[in-house]
């Protein structure tokens, strides 16, 4: 398994992804920029905007090296200077308020073959939650997570509940999902091929699962009420990614490409001042589902 190996096969994962998302909006194709970091590497970042659902998303392929920062160093605890870093991030944000948003990131980083490992995720992020919606999108996890270790769903649903809170807020981003990082065999038990195999199995997990949860909902009417409850809630994404995400923050700590670290955020958000369900509401009942701990498979 070398980096070579990794590479290709993430690359190729970004294929399989944005061409299932073309057909699946039907209208609108993903432009393509290839770009180079300074101090090493590169990417392909691939956009899709005004389309027949998507209204913006990006399906992004990395592959950096370089030298680390010290405060990535630090916070890593890490003497290490020479890092490599590759990996496939998305993130849809719909323009039917019914369908959610969605966010992937399957990643491998090295710094030497004694210091590597693997991290991801994905998780689930619905203007309004639908229980049944949330059991499906979970089950469709812990089998993929099942495959491979008897405890991975649990401890990385757990993870997620923790890393996707918005702690000024009191609330999840979402429903979570899976969130996991430095997986190794010394803590899984797995070899580094087995991890890198669930790495692409829960990549290739990720268009299936959306495309039905999108298609549930894409063709039902909604309300201006109901649009400006999405503008809110893409208030509340652009907080967590600006203030918590430590994929943002990494990607700006290495002098990362700023397009591409920002095409998680949507084209429009607002801000309402104060905001306050109204008691009985839908909205109130999705509030009441943003929290840590629930079990929905």
């Amino acid at each position: 398994m070398t980096r070579d190996h990794i590479t290709d096969t993430y690359k190729k994962i970004q294929d399989e992804i944005t061409q299932a998302l073309e057909r699946l909006d039907g209208k609108a194709k993903f432009q393509e920029e290839i770009w180079e970091r300074e101090g090493g590497g590169g990417g392909r970042t691939r956009i899709i905007q005004g389309g027949n659902l998507l209204e913006k998303g990006g399906v992004n392929f990395s592959a950096v090296h370089g030298t680390l920062p010290a405060p990535i160093k630090k916070a890593f605890g890490v003497d290490e200077d020479q890092f490599f870093a590759t990996g496939v991030s998305i993130v849809l944000h719909p323009n039917h308020p019914l369908v959610p948003i969605i966010h992937m990131n399957i990643r491998y980083f090295e710094l030497n073959e004694q210091l590597r490992w693997f991290g991801g995720g994905i998780d689930l992020t619905p203007h309004y939650v639908y229980p049944q919606d949330a059991t499906y999108f979970h089950q469709a996890l812990k089998d993929t997570c099942d495959k491979y270790h008897p405890n991975f769903y649990g401890e990385f649903k757990a993870w997620a509940d923790r890393y996707f809170y918005i702690k000024h807020r009191d609330e999840t981003r979402g429903i979570g999902g899976i969130f996991y990082d430095r997986l190794t065999p010394e803590k899984t038990g797995l070899s580094y091929e087995e991890i890198f195999d669930f790495s692409c199995d829960l990549g290739r997990t990720f268009a299936p699962v959306y495309i039905e949860l999108a298609n549930r909902h894409r063709d039902e009417l909604f309300t201006q009420a109901q649009k400006d409850w999405q503008l809110i809630r893409r208030g509340r994404y652009v907080e967590f990614n600006l203030v918590y995400d430590a994929g943002t923050k990494f990607g700006l700590e290495t002098n990362g490409r700023i397009e591409s670290i920002l095409m998680s955020l949507p084209s429009q958000a607002n801000w309402a001042y104060d905001y306050k369900a109204i008691p009985g509401s839908a909205e109130e009942k999705t509030l009441s589902l943003l929290k840590q701990g629930i079990d929905w498979v």
